[in-house]
């Protein structure tokens, strides 16, 4: 978001709130992970990395943190929410008011889409995972603070229809065993980022208000407006930039178009083209486009191209997970 790993927020939510000794769970990804966030030190933070072998689930992550967490009160926070006030007031409510559990709420349109609380006060009766009724409209938030009693009751549930210990289950175990668990409902912008969606409207979230900061090189055929940051290294030649938008260092924007809610990362490349309301990720290269790309996400080194060869074809290469929408 804003050319800064999502993850990045989260830690600095969570020092900002006075908690500076952090643990983070890690899998398959932890050799990026430990690259990206290192010591913790540049966040003034000290980070402990606990290795969860499978993904089995966030009340397993909770298992598998035990030996780092002690009895210490904590907080778990999904490194993939974004908060735009941060946490620091519920960490001190929590602190002030030594409830076993404390979540947060969000109201959703769709709370079928997601776990849902209902409440009696600011207690909670019941969560509901995904249902098709639902409850109410208040949507757990990716943040949870929990005392240690939080350790008998994973240990208490068994895994889901999908094989997986689920915080929610652990949750309703502290509820059914008479534990003083509570809820704060958010009332600024809070985005889960696990889709393509919510990823985009949190990076027009993010670059809103960014302000202007131009170190690179700019022509004078080039035009700039509203918010717009260039890196150092970057050039930008015969090109409209039309902000907010984020560009890295070492970028190459030539004749080219840059909308609204974009954020080119480091190494980037926009020639002859025009990118829209999008993500492209470092090394990513967009060359030669006849049709405006908005909404998009590209990730490292990816190169979008118009081909050359005859007769006219679509060539693709695409990874996991990859989404393609051809006009």
């Amino acid at each position: 978001m804003a050319n800064k790993p999502i993850l990045f927020y989260g830690i600095e939510a969570i020092r900002d709130a006075g908690i500076l000794d952090v643990g983070i769970v890690v899998g398959d990804t932890h050799e990026e992970i430990r690259a990206a966030v290192g010591d913790g030190s540049r966040f003034g933070i000290k980070a402990t990395y606990i290795r969860q072998e499978e993904p089995l689930g966030l009340a397993h992550a909770v298992k598998v943190s035990r030996d780092f967490l002690g009895d210490s009160t904590f907080v778990m926070f999904l490194g993939d929410n974004l908060i735009k006030d941060g946490i620091t007031k519920f960490v001190r409510e929590f602190e002030s008011e030594r409830p076993n559990c404390q979540i947060l709420l969000a109201r959703v349109k769709n709370p079928q889409e997601f776990g849902v609380a209902e409440l009696e006060g600011n207690a909670v009766k019941r969560l509901v995972e995904k249902p098709e009724n639902p409850p109410s409209d208040l949507a757990l938030v990716g943040v949870y603070l929990f005392d240690s009693s939080v350790f008998e009751a994973v240990d208490a549930i068994r895994p889901s229809a999908r094989g997986e210990l689920e915080i929610t289950d652990a949750i309703q175990k502290l509820i059914d065993s008479d534990r003083d668990v509570r809820s704060q409902i958010i009332t600024g912008w809070w985005k889960d980022t696990g889709k393509l969606e919510d990823m985009l409207e949190a990076n027009r979230i993010v670059l809103q208000g960014l302000g202007t900061r131009i170190e690179g090189d700019v022509d004078e055929a080039s035009r700039i407006e509203g918010d717009v940051v260039i890196g150092p290294g970057s050039r930008v030649v015969a090109s409209t930039l039309r902000g907010p938008l984020i560009i890295g260092r070492d970028c190459v924007i030539q004749n080219a178009f840059v909308g609204p809610f974009s954020s080119i990362h480091d190494g980037g490349v926009i020639i002859e083209s025009e990118v829209e309301h999008s993500i492209l990720l470092e090394g990513a290269r967009v060359e030669g486009l006849t049709h405006r790309m908005e909404s998009s996400l590209l990730g490292r080194d990816v190169r979008i191209t118009r081909g050359t060869t005859r007769p006219a074809s679509y060539r693709f290469l695409v990874g996991d997970m990859g989404r393609i929408e051809v006009c």
